[in-house]
C-alpha cells in the first residue's frame, strides 16, 4: 500500500493541506490506499490546495488549466490565473551570485547597471531589468536559486501518487501515469531556460513574414544568446503596457479609438490563427499580461515558455471542425471527433453524435456573432470527455489557447467575433491545404503518383484477374466483433455437446434398468445415472452462472 504519511516531511506536509482543505476522496487515497469514486474537490479548494503546496504545484496548476479536455471548464477557469505566493528572492546574496555565476564574469564587466527589485516573481523565476554596457536595456529572467531540488522531489512524489490513482477506473480511463509523465517533463523543461530561448526564436522568425498580417507590427524579444543559460534568460525589453491597460491616442492618422481596437484585435487574432493553422507552432499562453501594447504603436507577445505544435493533418481536421460547428452539423463533428482520437478506442457513434446535437442545438437560432466560440469547443471537449474518447495533448493547448484569445479580443473589442475574423481567412485555409505551401511542387508530386499508379495498374490488375481464375485469390478480412462471436458459438457448441452426452448417459442407465437385474448391472446402472445427474446439475449451475439464462 502507498502511504505518504509514511515518508519524508514533505509528504506529511502534502496529507496536512489536503485534511486541512477537506477534499475527502485524497484523504481516503492517501491513509488508506483506496478510496471511493474519484471526486474533485471544488475549484476553489483545489485551487487553494496548489497555493498553499508551494511553486511546484502552482505551476502543475496552471499546466492542468490548458488541459480543458481533461478538466470541466469551471476548473480551468479557476487554474488559468493561478500565482504562487512567493516573495522574490533578495538580490544580495543569492541572486546576485546565480546571475554571476551563470555569466562568468564580474557583473560590472557587463551591464552598465541592474534594478535590484524584481519586477516580477513567479513559482520557478523572477525577472530584474538591466542595461547593457552599450545601453540596450534587457530582462534578465533568473531561476529562484534551489528550486531544481524542489521540483525533482515533488515530481518524485507526483508520480507515484499517479501510479496510486491509475489502480482506480478514472485513472484507467484518463491514462494517469501517462498524463503525469506529460506533466513532469513540462515541468522539467520550465527548468531549463534555453527551450524558451528556443521557442522565443522560432516563433519571432515565424511571425517576420505573413500574407495576413503586417510582420513590422508585431514584436518578439530578441534572445541575447551570450548571456542566456539554463538558468538565466536575457532578452530585449520592450517598453509597454499590458494590451487591456493601453492608452491609445484618441486620434491617429484619422482614426477614431473604435478603429484603432478593432484594427489591433484583427492584427492579433491573425497572428494567432497563422501560428495556428499555417505554422503549427503557437503561443499557447496569450492571456492580458503576455500581450503588451507598446509605446511605438507594435503588438509585443511575451512570455513564450509555454508552447503548442499541431501537425498538418491536425490542422486540417481542426480547420474543418470550425466549419462544421459554424455549420451545426454534428454527424461531421463525430466524425472528425473519431479522427482527431487515439486509435483503438471503443466509441458509440450514435451516443457522440446525439451529445453533439444536443449541444449544437441551442445555437440554431443565434447568429455567429452572438456564438462565443470557445464556450462551444469547451463543450465538444466536455462531450469527448463524457464518451472516454481521449485526444491528443494539443487539443487542450489548442482550446485553451482560443478560449484565451477570445478572452483578450473581447475584452480589448467587445463587438469582436473569432469566427468573423477568420472567415476572411478560409479561402487561403483551403487553398494552401489542397496546394500545399508551394502549387507548382504538389501538382509536380500528384503528376507523379499518377504516374505511378498508371505504370502498376495493370499489371496489378492481370494479377488479380489471374489469381481469381485460377482460384488462388485468398481474402483477408478483419471483423473486431468476430472473435467473440467465435467464443459464444464455442460456448453454445460445447454446452450442446456436454447436453447430448448427459442424455445418453440417462438413456443408456434406463436402458440397463430396464433388463434383466444382476449385482453388476444394477451398480452400472446406479454409477450412471449418478454421473448423469452430477454432470446434469453441474451444466445447470455453470449456464446460471454465466447469466446468459434469459
Amino acid at each position: 500500500m502507498f502511504a505518504l504519511t509514511q515518508n519524508t516531511s514533505r509528504q506529511r506536509e502534502i496529507v496536512e493541506v489536503v485534511f486541512r482543505n477537506g477534499w475527502d476522496y485524497m484523504r481516503g487515497l492517501l491513509t488508506r490506499g483506496k478510496a471511493e469514486e474519484p471526486r474533485l474537490p471544488s475549484p476553489a479548494v483545489l485551487r487553494n490546495i496548489l497555493i498553499e503546496l508551494g511553486p511546484v504545484y502552482v505551476k502543475l496548476g496552471q499546466l492542468l488549466s490548458t488541459r480543458p479536455d481533461l478538466l470541466p471548464g469551471r476548473y480551468v477557469e479557476a487554474l488559468t490565473d493561478l500565482q504562487a505566493r512567493v516573495p522574490p528572492v533578495p538580490w544580495t546574496g543569492r541572486v546576485e551570485n546565480q546571475i554571476q555565476q551563470e555569466i562568468g564574469r564580474p557583473l560590472e564587466e557587463v551591464f552598465a547597471s541592474i534594478d535590484r527589485e524584481a519586477i516580477a516573481a513567479g513559482s520557478i523565476a523572477q525577472v530584474h531589468r538591466a542595461s547593457l554596457k552599450d545601453g540596450q536595456q534587457v530582462a534578465l529572467k533568473v531561476q529562484r536559486p534551489g528550486i531544481e531540488v524542489v521540483v525533482a522531489q515533488d515530481i518524485a512524489l507526483l508520480k507515484s501518487l499517479a501510479e496510486l490513482v491509475s489502480m482506480t477506473d478514472f485513472g484507467k480511463d484518463f491514462d494517469i501515469v501517462a498524463l503525469a509523465e506529460e506533466f513532469t517533463n513540462a515541468l522539467k523543461a520550465e527548468l531549463d531556460f534555453t527551450i524558451e530561448a528556443d521557442y522565443t526564436d522560432q516563433l519571432r522568425r515565424n511571425l517576420s513574414s505573413s500574407k495576413w498580417f503586417d510582420p513590422q507590427q508585431i514584436a518578439i524579444p530578441k534572445v541575447y544568446w551570450g548571456l542566456t543559460t539554463p538558468k538565466l534568460l536575457t532578452l530585449e525589453w520592450l517598453d509597454g503596457t499590458p494590451i487591456l491597460e493601453a492608452k491609445l491616442p484618441e486620434k491617429k492618422d484619422g482614426k477614431d479609438l473604435a478603429t484603432q481596437r478593432r484594427e489591433i484585435t484583427t492584427l492579433v487574432c491573425r497572428a494567432f490563427f497563422q501560428q495556428l493553422y499555417i505554422d503549427g507552432f503557437f503561443h499557447a499562453d496569450p492571456h492580458p499580461g503576455n500581450i503588451f501594447y507598446l509605446s511605438d504603436g507594435r503588438v509585443a507577445l511575451l512570455d513564450c515558455g509555454m508552447i503548442g505544435r499541431l501537425d498538418p493533418r491536425t490542422q486540417q481536421i481542426l480547420t474543418e471542425m470550425l466549419l462544421a460547428i459554424v455549420d451545426l452539423d454534428a454527424p461531421r463533428c463525430t466524425q472528425l471527433t473519431i479522427e482527431l482520437a487515439e486509435a483503438g478506442q471503443p466509441v458509440s457513434l450514435n451516443r457522440l453524435t446525439n451529445d453533439y446535437d444536443r449541444i449544437l442545438r441551442k445555437y440554431y437560432n443565434l447568429s455567429i456573432s452572438q456564438i462565443n466560440f470557445s464556450e462551444v469547443f469547451y463543450e465538444v471537449l466536455e462531450v469527448s470527455r463524457n464518451n472516454k474518447i481521449r485526444l491528443p495533448g494539443n487539443m487542450g493547448l489548442y482550446a485553451k489557447t482560443l478560449a484565451n484569445l477570445e478572452g483578450l479580443a473581447r475584452g480589448f473589442d467587445p463587438q469582436v467575433n473569432l469566427l468573423d475574423e477568420i472567415k476572411p481567412l478560409m479561402v487561403d485555409l483551403f487553398r494552401r491545404q489542397l496546394l500545399g505551401v508551394n502549387p507548382v511542387e504538389t501538382m509536380l508530386r500528384t503528376a507523379l503518383d499518377l504516374k505511378s499508379l498508371s505504370l502498376r495498374s495493370p499489371r496489378l490488375i492481370e494479377l488479380f484477374l489471374d489469381r481469381l481464375t485460377s482460384e488462388t485469390l485468398k481474402w483477408n478480412l478483419q471483423i473486431p466483433e468476430l472473435a467473440s462471436l467465435r467464443r459464444s458459438l464455442d460456448d453454445s457448441a460445447n454446452r450442446l455437446s456436454f447436453s447430448i452426452i448427459v442424455g445418453s448417459l440417462i438413456m443408456g442407465a434406463a436402458i440397463i434398468s430396464g433388463s434383466p437385474q444382476t449385482a453388476q448391472i444394477s451398480l452400472v446402472s446406479n454409477i450412471l445415472f449418478a454421473t448423469a445427474s452430477f454432470l446434469g446439475i453441474w451444466l445447470i449451475v455453470s449456464i446460471l452462472r454465466s447469466g446468459d439464462l434469459k
